[in-house]
């Protein structure tokens, strides 16, 4: 495992953690204020939370200067589909957990939120959403071929 590959992840969890900041605390707002079913409230509220993680991933966290193998409404239209598969297994889980081992909805969220995280959204955001354009071994060694010639030339 590379520095790189660490920082990256840890910038990941810093975009996940802020998204979900936003995303929890909407939860326990339109739940326990406005009386929302926490099912409902964890579609909203994860909606929100996602666009605030989506902005930061992408200019922070996975921002690349070789550029994505998509186009930033391809990244979006990726981005909402992971959105909603989490959504969906957090909204389940927690319920699941609530019904079933009659946990506190606030504590089985946070329980499925950490499997969910690490288990789904970041390899989906690594490897799918935020894919880092990368030179073909063909173009790298054409690259090399010319750059060795140019050397060559100056000698």
């Amino acid at each position: 495992m590379t520095w790189a590959s660490v920082k990256l992840f840890l910038k990941a969890q810093v975009s996940a953690f802020s998204g979900g900041v936003t995303d929890y605390g909407l939860m326990i707002l339109l739940t326990e204020w406005l009386h929302i079913h926490f099912t409902i409230s964890i579609l909203i509220s994860g909606t929100l939370g996602g666009m605030v993680n989506f902005c930061i991933n992408r200019f922070w966290a996975f921002k690349s200067n070789d550029g994505y193998c998509s186009s930033t409404s391809g990244q979006l239209i990726r981005f909402f589909t992971v959105v909603l598969g989490s959504i969906s297994l957090k909204s389940a889980g927690t319920y699941l957990l609530h019904s079933s081992l009659n946990l506190d909805y606030k504590i089985g969220r946070l329980l499925i939120d950490s499997i969910v995280s690490y288990g789904f959204n970041y390899p989906l955001m690594k490897y799918w959403v935020f894919k880092i354009n990368k030179l073909s071994n063909s173009e790298v060694d054409e690259e090399d071929y010319f750059e060795r010639i140019s050397e060559e030339q100056r000698a």
